[in-house]
């Protein structure tokens, strides 16, 4: 919005000429969502606790979470809002990827917000129905994955970090694998947010590096010399990657151990929703795999505990999933287990960077 109102006077003045900038615009959209989030906190905060919309701990879960149990939840209503006022004040808005964004992240924060409210206001509800959440994920991702394969300048082709000259075309099955990818980024940033600033951090580094290789994405030059997909306007969603950057760091200040708020299901599940929306969309798929490490052996605890207690009739693998839970059981205290998550997705994050040279 700025940008349509400010930039073109820039013949008048020059000062204004800074607008035209991708990298000025992110950083101020950066710190206009942290700021949003660090002043409406503690409002927010007591308005929670007014209407009484506090975390439902499990019954299953480690004995040391029911302290938690009625420390205001839904945050992801404020994150959500720090990253849509940062977009819109510092973005163009005549780029269809930034309201393709925007839109996904509002979709499935939609989906969460149901689930969190229903799990809130009913007692011993579960939220949504597995089938009935992953029905609506499906719905949004789907809006993302056919204007991707459909637009003029988009295609199937498929991007690999490390592999430069390996780009197969997945045709009319790229729509599908895009569903996969947005639902799967989704839930996986949904299950790691289960510890005091576990799911806030490694977002924070996933959503810094996404912010650099969409700024080199919209760049025809240095796209070209990096040789990496080149997508016109991509450079726009630097500022909506660096409004999720601050939203989340903002958040983490009251998120942090121990947290007086949670984000839930409405926060969750729209970051990673709009996570993997930005990797499906610069064609940077498979280095999600790499940047969001944390939330992708995430997900995978769960998978092998599942299957393997299935198969084996009681039999574990981890103490406890996800395996978060796991460290905890063995003994980790909360703060322990979430600065070594940090740890280990700020190495990624430097590993997935340099994919930019390793091809």
């Amino acid at each position: 919005m700025l940008y349509h109102l400010l930039y073109p006077l820039h013949t008048d003045l020059i000062v204004f000429n800074v607008f035209r900038y991708i990298t000025f615009r992110a950083i101020c959209g950066a710190l206009t969502a942290f700021l949003i989030v660090l002043v409406l906190g503690p409002a927010f905060i007591r308005t929670m606790r007014r209407f009484q919309i506090g975390q439902v701990v499990r019954d299953d879960g480690p004995a040391t979470h029911l302290a938690k149990q009625g420390v205001p939840t839904m945050g992801g209503l404020l994150i959500l809002s720090a990253i849509f006022i940062g977009t819109l004040l510092w973005a163009r808005l005549d780029n269809t990827l930034v309201w393709l964004c925007l839109f996904i992240t509002l979709f499935y924060g939609f989906i969460g917000g149901i689930d969190d409210f229903r799990k809130i206001k009913k007692k011993n509800s579960k939220g949504l129905s597995a089938r009935g959440k992953l029905i609506l994920q499906v719905i949004g991702a789907s809006v993302v994955g056919c204007f991707i394969f459909f637009t003029p300048g988009f295609d199937g082709h498929l991007s690999f970090p490390f592999l430069k000259n390996i780009r197969p075309d997945l045709g009319w099955f790229y729509v599908v694998f895009a569903v996969v990818v947005i639902i799967g980024a989704s839930n996986a940033v949904n299950l790691t947010d289960g510890l005091d600033g576990l799911a806030a951090g490694p977002t924070v580094v996933t959503a810094a590096v996404y912010l650099v290789f969409c700024y080199l994405a919209g760049h025809v030059v240095l796209a070209e010399y990096l040789q990496i997909p080149h997508v016109p306007g991509s450079g726009e969603l630097s500022i909506f990657c660096a409004a999720i950057f601050g939203a989340c760091l903002g958040f983490l200040w009251f998120n942090a151990y121990p947290a007086q708020m949670f984000m839930g299901d409405v926060g969750s599940l729209a970051l990673g929703g709009a996570i993997g929306s930005i990797a499906i969309i610069i064609k940077q798929e498979f280095l999600l795999a790499i940047v969001g490490g944390i939330f992708v052996l995430e997900t995978l605890s769960v998978i092998m505990q599942v299957g393997y207690f299935k198969l084996t009739n009681g039999k574990r693998i981890f103490l406890m999933a996800p395996f978060h839970h796991h460290f905890e059981k063995k003994g980790w205290h909360e703060p322990k287990v979430v600065v070594r998550f940090w740890i280990v997705s700020i190495i990624l994050g430097l590993l997935a960077i340099a994919t930019l040279k390793l091809r």
